[in-house]
C-alpha cells in the first residue's frame, strides 16, 4: 500500500490534484444540504479546505497557487461572458447609481475599520489585513502588503488578519441576505423582475388613423420614430406579409412587436388597439391563420455573427420578416441596427416556402451550439489576465496599482460578450456550458483558498487579539451591507435580486453571488455584480494604499 500512501503523501500534480478533487467533491455533497432551509451551495467548499488543511494535508505550493489563479480566472471571465450582452445596457441605464451603492458599502466599511482602530488595540497594518479579510478582497490586501514594506514594515500581520476573517466574510453577506429576506423582503420583491426597456411586446391594432391611410410602412415609421414591427397584416381574408414598401389602409389589423414603453404611443398612431393578450407564451402562432407561418430560427452561421439585421435584406431577398430576436433570457425588438450574434434565435413569420429558403441562409444548425468556441475563451483568458497586470499611476500614489487577476478578466469577458460579434469574433457559450465553467473554477479557488488557510487559522482564532480580529472582521462584513441593503431595499429602485448582486459585487465575493444565483430567478443579481465589481474591487486596493500612507 506504499503506492497509495505516496499518491496522497508525496507533493507532486497528480496529488494535488487528488486532493482538491476529494475537497471540492465532498463540499459540494455537503453544500446540498439544508438547515432550517438555508444551504451554503459551493461555499462548503472552502471549509472543507479549511479542515482539511488544518489537519495537516498539503500540497506543493507553486501548484496550490496555479490551481488558486486558473480557478478564480476562469470564473470570473465565465462570469464577464454571461452578463456581457446585457451589461452595458444596464451600465447606461442604472450603472451609476448602482455603482453608488456599491461605493457606499466600500465607504460604511472603511471608515468603521478606522474607528475600530481608533477605539480598540488594534494595528491599522493588522486592520488593513482584517478588512481585506472581511471583504473577501485578496487584490487589496495584496496592495497593503505592498505599502507596508514600502515603509520598511512587516506584512505578516495584515496576511494572518486577512486569512482569519476571510472565512466569515464569505458567509456574512449571505447571513445578511438572509436576514434581509427572512424580515425585510416582500415575498412580491423575490419574484423574478425584468427591465421591460427592451424586451419584447406585441400587441394587434386597427387602423383607424386616416392620417397613414395609403402610407408605406417605412414613411410612417419615419413619421412616428417609434421602434416597432409589423408582422402580419389582416386586410379582410387576406393575409399579408408586409415590406417596408407595403402600404397600410384604412380598417387593417396589423400585429406589431414593439416594447411595452412604445405600446401606449402606438395605440394613438394606428387608432385602436385590440384587447386580446397576444404574449401569453402558449399561443400557437402557426394556428392564427393557415397562409403565414412563425419559425424560430438560429443563426449558426459563422460570417453572420456581427452583422446588423438590416443589412441582411431579408424581406426583399426572402419575403420574410424578423419581429424577435431571443438572446440568452433577453427578447429583443428586432431592429434593422441591431446587430446579430452566433446563437440568436430569431422568430421569423412568412410563407412556408419562403421560410424553408431563409433557413439554410441564416444556418439554424442547432448542434453546432453544443460546440463552444474554446479559442476564444482561452484568448479572453490571456488578455484578461494582460489587462489585470497593467500598472496604473494614480497621482498622489507612490505605487501603481492594477486590476489584479480577478479585475482584468471579468473586465475582458465583459468587453468579449458584449462587443466579440463586432469583430466577428464567436463568443457563444450555451448557458449550461458557462455555468459549468463558473462552477468548476470557483470551486477549485475555495478549495485551494481554504487548505492555504486552514493550517493557521485554528490556532490564530484561539489567542486573544485572533478572536478579536474575527469580531471585528464579522461585524466589518455584515453591518455595513445589511445597512446599505436595507436602505436601497426601502428606497424601491430595485428588487432584492438587484440588491444582492449590489452586495455581493461591493464586497467582491463571488461565493455569496452563486448563493443568491442559486436562490433568486432570473440574472438580475449576476447583472448588478458585474456592474459594480470592477469599480468597487478596484476603489478597494486603492483606498487600502491611500488610508496606509494618510494614517501610518
Amino acid at each position: 500500500m506504499n503506492w497509495l500512501e505516496s499518491l496522497f503523501a508525496t507533493p507532486s500534480a497528480l496529488q494535488t490534484i487528488i486532493i482538491l478533487s476529494l475537497i471540492c467533491s465532498v463540499g459540494l455533497a455537503f453544500g446540498k444540504l439544508r438547515v432550517a432551509g438555508i444551504s451554503l451551495g459551493v461555499a462548503f467548499v472552502f471549509f472543507i479546505g479549511i479542515v482539511a488543511g488544518h489537519y495537516g494535508i498539503t500540497v506543493d505550493h507553486s501548484m496550490l497557487s496555479y490551481a488558486e489563479t486558473f480557478g478564480l480566472v476562469l470564473f470570473v471571465y465565465a462570469l464577464g461572458l454571461h452578463v456581457g450582452p446585457g451589461f452595458f445596457n444596464s451600465l447606461f441605464h442604472e450603472g451609476f447609481s448602482l455603482n453608488l451603492w456599491g461605493l457606499a458599502v466600500v465607504a460604511a466599511g472603511t471608515m468603521m475599520a478606522l474607528a475600530f482602530c481608533w477605539f480598540l488595540p488594534v494595528q491599522l497594518s493588522d486592520m488593513m489585513g482584517v478588512l481585506c479579510g472581511a471583504t473577501t478582497n485578496t487584490p487589496a490586501l495584496g496592495a497593503a502588503q505592498q505599502t507596508l514594506r514600502l515603509f520598511g514594515l512587516n506584512a505578516d500581520g495584515a496576511a494572518l488578519g486577512c486569512a482569519v476573517t476571510y472565512p466569515l466574510g464569505v458567509v456574512g453577506v449571505i447571513l445578511a441576505m438572509l436576514i434581509m429576506r427572512k424580515f425585510f423582503v416582500r415575498a412580491s420583491d423575490l419574484e423574478e423582475h425584468h427591465s421591460t426597456e427592451h424586451n419584447t411586446y406585441i400587441a394587434r391594432f386597427v387602423v383607424v388613423n386616416p392620417a397613414i391611410d395609403g402610407r408605406t410602412l417605412a414613411r410612417i415609421n419615419e413619421m412616428s420614430h417609434r421602434h416597432f414591427i409589423v408582422s402580419r397584416i389582416w386586410r379582410g381574408n387576406d393575409v399579408i406579409v408586409p415590406r417596408s414598401t407595403t402600404e397600410l389602409k384604412l380598417n387593417d389589423s396589423v400585429m406589431v412587436v414593439t416594447t411595452e414603453q412604445e405600446a401606449p404611443a402606438l395605440e394613438i398612431l394606428f387608432g385602436k388597439k385590440a384587447e386580446e393578450d397576444w404574449n401569453n407564451k402558449e399561443i400557437d402562432w402557426n394556428a392564427i391563420d393557415s397562409k403565414v407561418e412563425s419559425r424560430v430560427i438560429v443563426i449558426t452561421r459563422p460570417k453572420l455573427n456581427g452583422k446588423m439585421l438590416g443589412h441582411l435584406q431579408l424581406r426583399s431577398a426572402y419575403g420574410v420578416n424578423v419581429s424577435r430576436v431571443i438572446r440568452g433570457d433577453m427578447s429583443i425588438l428586432a431592429t434593422n441596427n441591431l446587430r446579430l450574434q452566433y446563437g440568436d434565435r430569431l422568430t421569423i413569420v412568412g410563407e412556408a416556402k419562403a421560410l424553408d429558403n431563409v433557413e439554410p441562409f441564416l444556418g439554424n444548425a442547432a448542434r453546432s451550439l453544443d460546440e463552444p468556441n474554446l479559442g476564444a475563451i482561452y484568448l479572453g483568458l490571456v488578455l484578461g489576465l494582460l489587462l489585470g497586470a497593467v500598472p496604473l499611476s494614480i497621482p498622489g500614489i507612490s505605487i501603481p496599482v492594477s486590476m489584479g487577476i480577478a479585475g482584468g478578466p471579468i473586465v475582458v469577458g465583459i468587453l468579449v460578450g458584449a462587443f466579440g460579434p463586432r469583430f466577428h469574433l464567436v463568443t457563444y457559450t450555451t448557458q449550461s456550458a458557462n455555468l459549468m465553467l463558473r462552477k468548476l473554477g470557483l470551486s477549485m479557488y475555495l478549495a485551494c483558498l481554504g487548505l492555504e488557510s486552514g493550517g493557521q487559522f485554528f490556532d490564530t482564532i484561539m489567542r486573544p487579539e485572533g478572536l478579536l480580529w474575527v469580531g471585528l472582521g464579522f461585524v466589518l462584513t455584515v453591518v455595513p451591507v445589511l445597512v446599505v441593503g436595507l436602505i436601497a431595499l426601502h428606497s424601491k429602485k430595485y428588487d432584492y435580486g438587484t440588491i444582492c448582486g449590489i452586495l455581493c459585487g461591493s464586497m467582491a465575493n463571488p461565493m455569496a453571488l452563486t448563493y443568491a444565483n442559486d436562490t433568486i430567478k432570473g440574472d438580475a443579481a449576476s447583472i448588478s455584480y458585474a456592474t459594480v465589481y470592477p469599480l468597487c474591487m478596484f476603489m478597494r486596493v486603492i483606498v487600502a494604499q491611500i488610508v496606509l500612507l494618510l494614517f501610518l
